[in-house]
């Protein structure tokens, strides 16, 4: 399966069903107004790999099928299922672990010292994929304020895709996908289940997940202290990019701080660099 340069109505693939540019570029359309992601034509084969077995299932002969689908009555019903084909959720406990070093020390310095006061305190893992980030941020933020579940600190975890946010609920994961996990948190905040470790019950109140489109009206009314969008930006163009930026800083407490991913720039006037890909407000 090769992608090729050839003109809108010749095959883009080589392939079991026909796949030319005009059918890439259709699809990109309809995944950039939904989602912001932004899909160059070097992602064509892709596609094609994560669609065809789409295809397969709904009995279809061309990616032209499927668009008229997705066009059609159906299509409001199958456009979250062609965006959740084309989302990639690469994730790892305790991944940039520089992140949480930097995390646990905001808990230390202000966050536990104004949950105790008897503050709000409020954490956003933007973009969670299967959970691996939110509970990381919850066992790190046990470590430092271990009665968290009895005071007003709460982490919300966001995702485009309802499928991921299902898994991610269900707070189970294999041995190898915790091995990320520090020994001492681990101890604490990880219990065996079967062949399987499931988060702690303390770490899993805390969370409280949500399907969220962040090119989309944000629901919540109030402001973050912590804010993780890492490694989601880098799908997105630079005016979609620039704009979210935006938007999370308007969402930023006057002590808050934004964590990105190591390739990513927040480049915007309201933030500016607190530590690596860590960003705070301009006006703080």
């Amino acid at each position: 399966m090769t992608a090729l340069r050839r003109s809108d109505a010749q095959p883009l693939v080589d392939g079991e069903f026909p796949f030319t540019l005009d059918d890439f570029r259709d699809i990109a359309q309809l995944l950039y107004a939904d989602s912001g992601i932004h899909l160059q034509e070097a992602k064509a084969t892709l596609v094609y790999s994560r669609l065809a077995k789409r295809l397969r299932k709904l009995g279809l002969a061309s990616f032209s099928d499927y668009r008229a689908l997705l066009h059609g009555p159906e299509g409001e019903g199958e456009r979250p299922v062609l965006l959740s084909a084309l989302t990639t959720n690469v994730t790892r406990f305790f991944r940039e672990p520089h992140h949480f070093d930097a995390l646990r020390r905001q808990v230390k310095q202000v966050l536990a010292p104004a949950a105790r006061a008897g503050g709000r305190v409020r954490l956003w893992s933007a973009g969670c994929s299967l959970g691996h980030e939110p509970y990381s941020i919850a066992m790190s933020l046990l470590a430092e304020l271990p009665e968290a579940t009895e005071l007003d600190v709460r982490i919300l975890a966001t995702d485009i895709d309802p499928q991921v946010v299902d898994r991610a609920r269900a707070a189970t994961y294999s041995r190898e996908d915790v091995e990320p996990v520090p020994a001492d948190l681990a101890a604490r905040w990880l219990t065996k289940d079967g062949d399987q470790v499931r988060v702690s019950d303390a770490a899993r109140k805390l969370v409280s997940f949500g399907v969220l489109n962040l090119h989309a009206t944000w629901p919540m009314k109030g402001t973050f202290d912590v804010i993780f969008c890492r490694n989601v930006a880098i799908y997105f163009d630079d005016e979609t990019q620039a704009r979210l930026w935006s938007r999370f800083a308007e969402r930023l407490s006057p002590q808050g701080r934004l964590y990105i991913g190591h390739s990513e720039r927040a480049e915007t006037p309201s933030l500016i660099t607190d530590g690596l890909t860590v960003y705070r407000r301009r006006s703080a």
